[in-house]
């Protein structure tokens, strides 16, 4: 079954572990840049960061794979739902 032509594969993913104050928004930006995705990175008052990424399904899947492998010291758990939807984000950025 292939998907509606208005929709773009989509993922929430929540990062758990000492994942803030270590550049981790920062380093989700640069990666960001090297794949062509669509979304932001913010902190959560819990201690998680929170991504939405959208784009085609290699990318954002490429892209949430680079971030882990960038950052693996300081994640301790990731959660991530993947969905297709209509595109809602223009560019990526820091919220």
């Amino acid at each position: 079954m292939t998907a509606p032509a208005n929709t773009t594969y989509h993922e929430t993913v929540y990062f758990a572990g000492h994942v803030q104050g270590v550049g981790f928004r920062y380093t989700t930006m640069q990666v960001a840049r090297e794949y062509e995705v669509a979304g932001y990175v913010t902190n959560l008052l819990d201690g998680r960061v929170h991504i939405e990424a959208e784009g085609r399904e290699a990318e954002v899947k490429g892209f949430i794979t680079a971030l882990e492998e960038r950052m693996h010291g300081h994640i301790r758990k990731t959660e991530r739902t993947p969905s297709r939807r209509p595109p809602e984000f223009s560019g990526f950025a820091i919220r």
